[in-house]
């Protein structure tokens, strides 16, 4: 009699149960299967091998089609994502780093929170100005590096003719001496950023310089230092006026 029991129990509990929860498990909820990738990619396939090499499965070639739209729409979204994050974390830089430029009460000020503050915020190795007409009191400042007339132009466009843009980013090997004094070997890229200041004055260019020869290059896109270097540029003019 205990035999019996037991076996009826492992019938109940056989193959053919488990096959009858797991169909009711489906008929009461169908996503359980139709949102599971590998189970649907099975089921494609045996639906192929049933049909054989001679049936051409339309339904089951748009399916995989659409699959492959879907990955590539994520990879697209999270592409976006990523670009919007980055986009966001650049934006809060130059905000911080205008904050910092508008602290300075005085030149000196300016141009220690140059090399201080704004380096850190940016991660820049070292920062210059170079100034075609800089003025006595700030020319000993170690940010500031005299150079002479037609300097600035000729440095950002390399001696080619043409107006030099407001943005620049370029590797550099070496970089120039002149400006970086003899942080010019360990530099590799540079942000040049054009500098107007005025009537009378000539121009100035701010550089930030890297060790790593990937910070800067001309595939990057320029916009937020293109309004840095407005507002420093604007600030500047400013403190060159009471000098």
């Amino acid at each position: 009699m205990a035999d019996n029991t037991v076996l009826a129990r492992d019938a109940e509990n056989g193959p053919q149960a488990r096959d009858r929860d797991w169909r009711d498990s489906v008929l009461a909820d169908p996503d359980l299967v139709l949102e599971d990738r590998d189970v649907m990619r099975a089921l494609i396939a045996a639906n192929a091998q049933r049909m054989g090499g001679n049936v051409v499965d339309l339904r089951g070639i748009a399916m995989q089609r659409l699959e492959t739209r879907l990955d590539r729409l994520e990879d697209t979204h999270r592409s976006v994502i990523a670009a919007a994050y980055e986009n966001l974390a650049g934006t809060n830089q130059i905000h911080r780093c205008v904050l910092a430029l508008l602290e300075a009460d005085t030149l000196p000020e300016l141009l220690d929170n140059l090399t201080d503050q704004i380096a850190a915020i940016v991660r820049v190795d070292s920062v210059r100005l170079a100034l075609e007409s800089a003025p006595p009191g700030a020319a000993s400042h170690p940010a500031i590096a005299p150079v002479a007339t037609g300097f600035v132009d000729g440095y950002v466009t390399r001696g080619r003719e043409g107006p030099a843009p407001q943005v620049t980013l370029r590797r550099c090997a070496p970089a120039a001496p002149e400006i970086f004094g003899p942080d010019a070997r360990r530099t590799r890229s540079e942000a040049l950023l054009r500098l107007d200041l005025g009537a009378g004055r000539g121009p100035g260019l701010l550089i930030f310089g890297a060790e790593d020869a990937a910070q800067f290059g001309p595939g990057q896109g320029t916009e937020l230092l293109g309004f840095f270097a407005a507002a420093f540029e604007r600030i500047l003019v400013r403190h060159l006026a009471q000098a």
